[in-house]
Order: C-alpha cells, then structure tokens, then sequence
C-alpha cells in the first residue's frame, strides 16, 4: 500500500476554537477515531520531508513543551515508532518543533522545540499548543526520528480538514496525523515507520 504510515491515531479538540483551527466542525465530532489498520510486513516507510530552516540541535529533553506565557489550544500528541515489520522500536530519538500559535519560531531559545526517546513499547507522546498556519505554509509538526545508530527521518505531520493543506507545496497526505475533539484540547496520533526491518 503506498506510503502507509501504521496508522496513528490523531484526535483533535475544537469547541470553541473551531473556527480559528479552520477545521470542519463534522472532522472533530466523532465520539472515537476510526480503527487503526491493521499493520503487516512491508509498510512503506514514513515519508520524509524538509527539516526547513528553523531546526535547532540540543533542543532541551522533555514531553512537555508548555511553558509560561505559551497560548494556544493544548495539542497532545500520541506516536509510536515501528520498523517496516511492524516491530516496535524502543529508545528511539524523536525531536519535535514548531511555530507557536501566530506561526512564528523561537530562534533564540528552545520555546516549543524539545526531544525525548521512546519506551519499551517504541511509544513517545508530546504535550504542546497546535501551531499557526504562515505565509505559504499550512499548520504542521517538525519532527526528526533516529533509532540508535540509524540514519535520522526528518519530516513533518499535518492536521487533517486545514484549508491550505491544498495550497502547500510540501503537504503530504501520507503525513496527515488523526485527530479527535477531546473536551477543548486536540489529541493527535501517528506513527512513524523507520526503513528498518
């Protein structure tokens, strides 16, 4: 199946943000996400994608990337991190950044930039706001994955019923994360498959 990523389950909180998030109200309000297709051997690796030009190295271990003075609607983001044969990879690096709200980078500091390593089970889970849209980019997550002593994916998840996802260049379908309502917040899954067996 083409560029399948072993689905990852997104959920997205609206209320009454729904109208700045520019989401369909009909993406949001089912009570459960659909199903994750069921993996089997030989899924196409995660898509990879530009790091752009705001990554920054040594970014600051943590899950949570809420600080004082961060605004925005909470975003919780569930992933796991699987080979090609469906094996969970543990200690694996997962970097995340991205723009805050108004689609602006921290340059100078670490503001919703941080990393952390998956568990047993190759789960990671990030707490952060969903960040804004910017001048020809619709809203999206950077994020680079390494299992030890592998070469590092670098790309990026999108938020599914956003009105630039079509006018982006760079938008992939393969890395549009699941999403659900969850009482005011967004919750967001995705899984990342490695070229790895």
């Amino acid at each position: 199946m083409s560029h399948r990523v072993i689905a990852v389950s997104r959920r997205v909180v609206l209320g009454a943000a729904a109208a700045a998030f520019g989401l369909a109200d009909q993406a949001f309000t089912q009570a459960r996400l659909n199903p994750t297709p069921s993996c089997d051997d030989g899924d196409d690796p995660t898509p990879p994608q530009t790091a752009g030009p705001f990554f920054k190295p040594r970014s600051p271990q943590r899950s949570s990337l809420i600080e004082p003075g961060i605004t925005g609607t909470r975003l919780t983001l569930d992933g796991t991190v699987a080979t090609r044969s469906c094996a969970p990879v543990s200690g694996a690096l997962i970097d995340l950044w991205q723009a805050n709200a108004k689609g602006i980078y921290d340059n100078t500091g670490y503001r919703l930039r941080g990393h952390q390593f998956t568990d047993a089970d190759g789960r990671f889970r990030f707490e952060t706001i969903v960040p804004g849209s910017y001048d020809g980019r619709t809203r999206h997550l950077h994020l680079r994955a390494q299992a030890a002593n592998r070469r590092i994916l670098t790309t990026q998840l999108y938020f599914p019923g956003e009105s630039l996802n079509a006018r982006d260049g760079l938008f992939n379908s393969a890395l549009l994360m699941q999403t659900r309502n969850a009482g005011g917040k967004i919750e967001a899954t995705y899984t990342i498959v490695l070229a790895m067996r």
